[in-house]
């Protein structure tokens, strides 16, 4: 009995930890953009207080985003139980660990402007731009896409919900930092995913081992 009500506390484990993380990341994607604007003339623009100020505040949010994205994937892997495709359970699990890396990685960069009297390294600006906008967002579709694969396959999400992903995906993979602000694709999504887990149902493959599990074995 405690085991199935911890596996029905799943979806709603990972439904909340999902808004927490698309809240914190929208949040630090807005911050970051703001304070590290990308372009040609960015070296020559000095960082005003204002932007060392959104950094600092982008900072103290990415360890909190990348928990909330941790407890967010631990809880939609324990919803597939052991309906999953290793192969295809592997790569989200490996794609969802090097975007918080990068995340952690993009963040020790920004906090190099914070380190200048004035004027912020060249270096350090590009790198964690680079590394926000582009490594951890192309990481970012991998585990969409894996996600939507996951959920089609287990029917966790409706049809509409995996084409919506494997768009979201695509644009992150494809158009990357070409077009500005498009990194919120990955929290929106995230977002709309943690209300459907709130309101949807369990995987079908999940209950249907449960169920085999329960059916009463013949005598030997």
């Amino acid at each position: 009995m405690a085991h199935k009500q911890e596996r029905l506390g799943t979806p709603r484990a990972a439904g909340i930890a999902g808004i927490v993380f698309a809240v914190l990341m929208a949040a630090t994607i807005v911050l970051m953009r703001w304070a590290l604007p990308g372009g040609a003339g960015g070296d020559e623009v000095a960082v005003s207080e204002g932007q060392r100020g959104a950094v600092k505040s982008a900072l103290a949010l990415v360890p909190f985003a990348g928990i909330a994205f941790l407890w967010f994937m631990g809880a939609l892997r324990e919803q597939a139980g052991e309906g999953e495709d290793r192969f295809v359970a592997t790569v989200f699990l490996g794609s969802g660990l090097v975007f918080v890396a990068t995340l952690f990685a993009s963040a020790a960069a920004a906090a190099t402007v914070l380190d200048e009297s004035r004027q912020p390294s060249a270096f350090g600006r590009h790198f964690a731009y680079a590394l926000l906008t582009t490594y951890a967002m192309r990481m970012a579709a991998v585990f969409i896409f894996t996600t939507s694969a996951i959920g089609r396959r287990l029917g966790v999400f409706p049809r509409p919900l995996i084409l919506l992903g494997y768009l979201a995906g695509l644009t992150l993979l494809v158009v990357g930092a070409d077009v500005p602000w498009s990194e919120l694709v990955f929290p929106a999504w995230a977002l709309i995913i943690s209300v459907s887990v709130l309101r949807g149902r369990r995987p079908a493959a999940a209950e249907t081992v449960e169920a085999v599990r329960a059916a009463p074995r013949p005598p030997r």
